[in-house]
């Protein structure tokens, strides 16, 4: 009886010190990705986006520590500030991103009248859906899986904004359908999107080759037209005169 106390109270030792030694080693394992940026013990607002896998890959690219450093400073935003509202509100065109129930991803471009992404409040954009091709993939996505994403270029600039949150389809809501309705505009609005930020972040202009609007151009160009009316002006008149100038040289 003696023997078989020792040998439960052996092996009791045992199994007691290697569970310190693995809580030492997890320990160790988590510090050292702590430090380098790899595992972090609280949720930040980018981890919408950089997920355990994203936060491995970058670790293994070498970027993982300026992001890190990114999270424990300003980091991203959840909340929609005056210069987000006013990027928006130049925008006559975005891109929205969903996924069916399985994660197959989708991607549409909307466009309408400058402006016509509204913001309701600090958390929440919306905007009058169109009447398109009759395909309803976006609407149909929304009613399996509420993910969504927005991505705002502004060619001439070369700056982009890239929105995460969730959204909703309103078929039934004629108040806010007018509200963001322009009726100035020919398109036929068919329901509302609305959209519950959760993260926004700019991107670098790096590769963005810069497109400018049509009217934007014609501004430019007609500039250019009114000093070449000018100028002809300029020449017709110093031609007259010139005309009646006699010149001691010429006979």
């Amino acid at each position: 009886v003696h023997s078989d106390v020792s040998c439960a109270a052996a092996a009791r030792d045992s199994f007691l010190d290697l569970q310190r030694a693995a809580a030492q080693e997890l320990g160790s394992f988590v510090g050292e990705h702590q430090r380098a940026g790899g595992m972090r013990m609280k949720n930040v607002v980018s981890d919408i986006a950089f997920t355990p896998a994203v936060k491995s890959v970058q670790h293994r690219m070498g970027s993982r520590k300026g992001y890190a450093r990114m999270e424990d400073g300003a980091g991203w935003k959840n909340r929609i500030d005056p210069d987000l509202e006013s990027f928006i509100a130049e925008r006559d065109s975005f891109y929205l991103s969903t996924a069916t129930a399985d994660g197959q991803p989708y991607i549409q471009h909307r466009g309408g009248p400058k402006g016509f992404l509204k913001v309701l409040d600090d958390h929440t954009l919306a905007f009058a859906d169109f009447a398109g091709n009759r395909q309803y993939i976006t609407a149909g996505n929304f009613a399996e899986n509420d993910k969504a994403f927005i991505f705002l270029m502004d060619y001439a600039n070369r700056q982009r904004i890239k929105i995460w949150g969730t959204a909703e389809v309103l078929e039934n809501d004629p108040t806010l359908l007018n509200t963001l309705n322009d009726p100035n505009y020919k398109g036929q609005p068919e329901r509302v999107i609305r959209f519950h930020v959760e993260a926004w972040d700019v991107n670098c202009p790096q590769h963005i080759k810069p497109r400018y609007h049509e009217e934007d151009v014609a501004q430019v160009v007609q500039k250019f037209k009114n000093r070449i009316a000018e100028l002809e002006t300029e020449n017709e008149a110093l031609c007259r005169e010139a005309q009646g100038v006699s010149l001691p040289w010429v006979k």
